[in-house]
């Protein structure tokens, strides 16, 4: 298992700062997953961590390895899966696998076995060209090139984006196995869902890392009141919540609003009355358990607090 070490990491593009004094410690034995945004720097870090980008200050170490030092050693062991599409549109499927297989100095069929869970349905497809393959198909071809030479260290940046839900499912439950079977796995997603399926994760924003945590654990660290409250028209519902300052934060959550309260002594009852003198009359109000979005946004709103401080 491959355990990962970042100490005050920071990485600047000119006047940007893509991700700003970061220091976090990755355990081997876990799949673990970095939740954000587009833009968070997610990217930047992983390409970072496999390697490919330098830190402008801190130091990263994987397996013991320094990133910097020892690049050359990091990527015998390391596979990497960019989050757009990077292979040969040109060359088909079994061309592409074979190619990467060559630079690794393997064969497809020396390290069938690993990667027949993913590749087993892209047979049939062999021969068609990588450019003419649906999203789910890309996704399976990219993930079968980053594991055909058996690493102990997988990086997949955004494997999900644009893909369907039944190929998101099947690709999570490949990595729950791959993890089973000794592979330590670092992926990002935008997808808050997502955060379940890993054993740890950190929640990242504007290059920050907020929290990390399992994922219970975050979840149990939301203490405040939250409802969910509906009503025909939700975005007068929302001005009307965020006029109020009993209200700490109110966000439109699929077709309704979540709120959070300041004092658990602002309930359903009085949140319905203080609406309905503005004149929302049809609220429906109920308290309910916050997932993991509702933690992100309780995390940015802290982290954007305490910047504000300091």
């Amino acid at each position: 298992m491959v355990s990962i070490d970042l100490q005050g990491v920071s990485k600047y593009y000119g006047e940007v700062t893509a991700v700003r004094d970061a220091s976090l410690i990755i355990p081997g034995e876990c799949l673990f997953g970095l939740i954000g945004p587009d833009g968070a720097g997610k990217t930047t870090l992983f390409r970072m961590i496999t390697t490919l980008l330098i830190p402008d200050k801190g130091d990263i170490s994987v397996n013991g390895y320094d990133t910097v030092k020892d690049f050359k050693k990091i990527r015998l062991f390391t596979g990497y899966m960019p989050g757009r599409f990077s292979l040969y549109h040109d060359l088909t499927v079994e061309e592409n696998l074979e190619f990467y297989a060559t630079i690794f100095g393997t064969t497809i069929k020396e390290h069938y076995r690993l990667i027949e869970p993913v590749y087993a349905l892209l047979e049939p497809f062999k021969k068609r060209l990588a450019g003419n393959l649906s999203g789910g198909m890309k996704q399976k071809l990219a993930l079968s090139c980053a594991l055909i030479h058996n690493p102990k260290l997988l990086v997949l940046d955004e494997p999900t984006t644009g893909v369907d839900a039944v190929s998101r499912t099947e690709f999570w439950d490949t990595l729950k196995l791959l993890k089973e079977n000794g592979m330590s796995i670092l992926v990002s997603t935008p997808y808050m869902d997502e955060a379940a399926r890993c054993d740890r994760i950190a929640m990242m924003q504007e290059g920050v890392i907020m929290a990390e945590n399992e994922p219970r654990n975050i979840l149990e660290s939301f203490n405040r009141p939250l409802f969910e409250i509906r009503s025909a028209d939700r975005f007068r519902l929302l001005q009307a919540l965020r006029l109020m300052p009993q209200v700490k934060n109110a966000y439109l959550f699929g077709q309704s609003v979540h709120i959070t309260a300041h004092s658990a002594e602002n309930d359903t009852e009085w949140f319905a009355r203080s609406l309905n003198d503005q004149g929302v009359t049809d609220a429906m109000i109920k308290p309910v358990t916050a997932d993991f979005e509702d933690c992100f946004i309780e995390a940015v709103e802290n982290y954007q607090m305490n910047r504000s401080r300091t």
